[in-house]
């Protein structure tokens, strides 16, 4: 059998599994308590040797490593392969991509998508949709057919879905037409007003427009605020790129308003667009639920994570003491910032406040000699006011007209709780040693080290030689300790 005769096959065969009758779910349950017996297959079925002997939840535990292909053909070996591949825990997370391209040899992405919603649905617990952001609109109207009929048979079903990502639809493409747009954003937002078991939720670049962003934050504020206090909140929330880059979110009054009705958020992520004074106040009054409530008041935010570039918003003033009085009422908040392409120091010293309770840094800044902008301001200046919080610090800098190395280092003998480090820059191949040096004599918290040193020279050997040589000293390295080093040729 040719290759292009399997996959028709194959597609037929998935077909027909996903969609079987609606009863597997009279015959399964919600749960597996009842998959759980090793015994009561008849004496016809039980098999002498190997894979028969194994009972329901050995074969359960092996098919959860296999891929959805894999799945398919085992369910057809035999009857008790196949009650087993019925079995809801091994249905609980699904994974799609959507690209809106079609394929003689496959299911269309509506069809698979739909198919499955049907027959196994109800059963689905984690659901991730990735999207390849399409580039004409056709494309983009098959991906909006394939989303809003995967949402509009889970809403039916009502899954009890727990946690939803749905990543990369970027709606300020041409592609997508104000209907395409307005059908997505609709049928979502039908979805989480009824989504109850929701705590998890996903939303990164989906770059939305103001009216049509706010609609679905404000889909989830309501959800939020009909529930009793039994009822499970969202915690993890993440909106990076959730709003079109040319939108100045910070000035908009309703984004902080929603926030402050989000009362069980831990995790949040955001753009920097979306930062403002009048936010850090609704992050740090959310949790006051009042006397009727007092165990509330105890959630609040663990971490906080902002995605700063250039290519969004950032100029807008925040006052450090904002920042203070969110850290005063969360003093378990660890604040992550990722600056993208920012090489401005004023700019980034109205970002990067000395009150911000910062614990993860990553900056990634490709600059020209001739440009005029040097990082050591931010090694210096800048950083050193998070020495007593800092724990990760990701560096991704073309400083090849600078050296950085003296200032890199004493950075790092400054940083009393750093405990992962990365650098990818112009560096002395010594200059590797001596971060070793500082791990093994001051900061013993400090167990991951990965440094990237770039080279503009054709030949990278003479480098490569002197970092094996200096490696060839420090052959007994601490067992917790996780140490790259590598010369890369930078293109």
């Amino acid at each position: 059998m040719d290759s292009n005769s399997a996959l028709r096959d194959e597609s037929i065969l998935e077909e027909s599994f996903v969609g079987e009758d609606d009863d597997s779910e009279e015959e399964t349950g919600d749960d597996d308590s009842d998959l759980t017996d090793e015994g009561g297959e008849s004496s016809s079925e039980k098999k002498t040797s190997g894979w028969g002997l194994l009972p329901h939840v050995c074969l359960r535990h092996v098919f959860n490593f296999l891929s959805d292909r894999d799945r398919m053909r085992a369910h057809v070996v035999c009857h008790h392969w196949h009650k087993v591949m019925r079995s809801p825990s091994l249905w609980r997370f699904r994974y799609f991509h959507f690209s809106g391209r079609l394929s003689k040899l496959r299911l269309s992405e509506y069809s698979s998508a739909v198919a499955y919603a049907r027959s196994l649905g109800v059963y689905l617990e984690r659901l991730e949709v990735c999207v390849c952001p399409p580039r004409r609109s056709l494309a983009a109207q098959r991906v909006e057919q394939a989303i809003c009929g995967l949402f509009s048979e889970l809403t039916r079903l009502k899954a009890p879905l727990k946690s939803l990502s749905i990543i990369r639809l970027e709606l300020d493409r041409n592609c997508w037409t104000l209907a395409l747009r307005n059908s997505l954003v609709n049928c979502l937002t039908q979805f989480l007003q009824r989504a109850l078991r929701l705590t998890t939720i996903n939303l990164n670049w989906m770059r939305n427009s103001m009216q049509q962003g706010i609609e679905l934050l404000s889909a989830l504020s309501q959800s939020q605020r009909r529930f009793p206090p039994t009822r499970c909140y969202i915690s993890s929330l993440h909106l990076e790129g959730f709003f079109s880059s040319s939108v100045h979110v910070h000035l908009n009054s309703n984004v902080p308003s929603i926030m402050h009705h989000l009362r069980g958020l831990t995790d949040l992520s955001l753009s920097y667009s979306s930062v403002s004074d009048e936010l850090l106040v609704a992050l740090q009054h959310r949790n006051r639920g009042g006397r009727q409530n007092p165990s509330r008041d105890r959630i609040t935010l663990q971490t906080f994570s902002l995605n700063c570039s250039i290519n969004e918003p950032h100029r807008q003033p925040v006052c450090g003491s904002s920042w203070a009085t969110l850290a005063s009422s969360s003093p378990d908040l660890q604040v992550k910032i990722t600056v993208h392409q920012i090489i401005n120091t004023d700019r980034l010293a109205r970002i990067l406040l000395p009150e911000i309770p910062m614990t993860d840094f990553t900056m990634i800044a490709f600059y020209a000699p001739d440009e005029g902008w040097t990082a050591r301001p931010i090694l210096c200046d800048i950083l050193p006011h998070y020495r007593c919080s800092l724990q990760n610090l990701t560096l991704d800098l073309s400083n090849c007209s600078e050296r950085l190395d003296v200032e890199l280092v004493e950075l790092v003998k400054m940083c009393e709780r750093l405990e992962q480090l990365g650098v990818w820059a112009f560096l002395e191949v010594v200059t590797v040693e001596k971060l070793l040096h500082i791990r093994l004599t001051k900061r013993r918290l400090l167990n991951k080290i990965r440094v990237r040193i770039y080279s503009n020279s054709d030949s990278t050997v003479e480098q490569e030689d002197q970092l094996e040589q200096l490696m060839s000293s420090y052959v007994r390295l601490p067992p917790e300790l996780e140490f790259f080093a590598i010369i890369y040729p930078y293109v």
